[in-house]
């Protein structure tokens, strides 16, 4: 007898990081999780609040970035959809590369898959996550046994393979 498949059988387990350098930075990610939660995403854990210097600026605002624990029924196209539409509910602007903005999402790891979906318009796990603090840090708070699904690294090798003024140059708040 063929198992059905239920709406619980199709649930992906997936981890989202939220970001803001402009305005109210903590209320603009706190909007962007009630948007979130709106689009048939449910958030199972949030880390703390991080404060980082821009990059690869340092004389722009300072980020506050969060990650997040999501649990959705989307497929990987829909959710970066999604992602997108917040942002730009939340006024961000996309002019220059690494500009300011209100609301910046990205897909860090979906469901443990290796994806490169319409050349590079979605990759996981996120391409640049194994470099950033405000990344591995929060993920690291809501996760200490995430791995690499492409690398298989834990995430306690990935912090410890940072540059020291890294991990020094980020704060909890």
């Amino acid at each position: 007898m063929k198992k059905q498949d239920t709406l619980e059988n199709q649930v992906k387990q997936s981890y989202l990081a939220i970001g803001s350098n402009l305005g109210n930075k903590i209320t603009n990610i706190h909007m962007a999780m009630s948007e979130l939660e709106k689009n048939k995403i449910k958030i199972s854990k949030v880390s703390s609040h991080y404060s980082s210097k821009s990059w690869p600026n340092p004389l722009m605002p300072n980020f506050i970035n969060i990650v997040i624990k999501i649990e959705t029924i989307l497929e990987p196209l829909e959710l970066l959809k999604i992602c997108n539409f917040i942002e730009l509910k939340l006024g961000r602007v996309r002019s220059k590369k690494n500009d300011p903005r209100t609301c910046d999402i990205d897909i860090i790891d979906y469901d443990k898959k290796i994806l490169n979906i319409n050349n590079n318009k979605l990759t996981t796990p996120h391409p640049k996550m194994t470099k950033r603090n405000f990344v591995l840090l929060p993920l690291f708070e809501i996760d200490r046994g995430w791995k690499h699904p492409e690398s298989k690294i834990n995430i306690v090798n990935l912090i410890n393979s940072l540059p020291i003024k890294d991990l020094r140059s980020i704060k909890q708040i």
